[in-house]
């Protein structure tokens, strides 16, 4: 099911529907119809440039994280495609990271080493030809081959505020906003309630750009060509030289219709793995994990 009628039932909150993308474009399997063959897939670390290209070809986002992990779903049966590692098709890929704020990791894992053996579950992404409830074994799989390199605390976000793409047919949603449905299901995430509120800066192409990535602007640093690049690729007029950066972006933002959201924040989900997973202890209070408000979700 594709179009309006998919994206009236869309909605955070309930756990009868699992995401896929397609060069990003999303689509939805009901849970309840399975059909996932565990033995004709497997989990296996492979290359970053394999898996950044896999990302940004199907993720809405189209971004690649910092990363340090980066695994693959491969279909055993079936070839490989151009450029992607021997050992299958690849059809999904999950990286561990570093967040932009390292103090996410040492608040949920006080007492375990950031990035050394605390990382954050960066991206999910699995492809259409998957089939419903792939991502739990997935993730599981991930989990256990990263607690085999001395990781011993995940830490994943999920954002229930709905992202909305504009094309030249219309607006079109790629995200109905997720409540991490898939952490709770069987994973062993403890639920630790919303990070904090903000406002978010979204462009056009359903992206958000950070407040890091403006201030390079705004403040001439390292790596504004990129962000610069970023809206003018969405519209904006190029950057004269000499032109102030300040308005130069407020006026690139403006040009391409970008909007400023208040975000009420992330659901923030924690777990230990690995050895000794049950002597980590956990930072901040557990809460019971949000519920299903309609007959919809998605799971990343």
């Amino acid at each position: 099911m594709n179009g309006p009628e998919q994206l009236e039932l869309m909605e955070p909150g309930a756990g009868d529907w699992c995401q896929r993308w397609e060069n990003r474009m999303p689509s939805w399997k009901r849970t309840r119809d399975g059909g996932f063959d565990p033995g004709l897939h497997r989990v296996v670390r492979i290359p970053e440039a394999a898996a950044k290209s896999f990302t940004v070809t199907h993720h809405y986002s189209a971004s690649w994280p910092v990363v340090r992990f980066a695994y693959g779903i491969q279909r055993r049966d079936q070839e490989p495609g151009p450029g992607e590692p021997d050992g299958g098709r690849l059809v999904g890929v999950l990286a561990f990271g570093v967040p932009m704020n390292i103090a996410v990791l040492h608040n949920a894992f006080p007492g375990l080493t950031p990035v050394r053996e605390a990382l954050e579950l960066s991206r999910m992404v699995l492809r259409d030809s998957v089939a419903s409830n792939g991502e739990s074994w997935a993730c599981a799989a991930a989990m256990a081959l990263a607690a085999a390199e001395g990781i011993r605390g995940i830490v994943a976000h999920a954002d229930p505020v709905p992202r909305t793409r504009m094309t030249p047919g219309g607006p079109v949603q790629v995200s109905p906003g997720h409540i991490g449905h898939v952490y709770g299901a069987g994973q062993g995430f403890a639920y630790l309630g919303l990070t904090r509120a903000r406002r978010q800066i979204v462009l056009p192409d359903a992206t958000v750009l950070t407040d890091r990535a403006a201030g390079k602007v705004r403040r001439d640093e390292v790596g504004r060509a990129s962000v610069q690049r970023r809206l003018t690729g969405l519209g904006a007029v190029p950057r004269q030289e000499g032109e102030d950066g300040a308005r130069w972006l407020a006026a690139a933002l403006e040009a391409i219709g970008a909007t400023t959201v208040a975000h009420g924040g992330c659901h923030r989900y924690a777990r230990a793995i690995g050895p000794g997973r049950t002597r980590v202890r956990l930072g901040g209070t557990a809460y019971p994990a949000p519920r299903a408000q309609s007959s919809a979700t998605t799971t990343e």
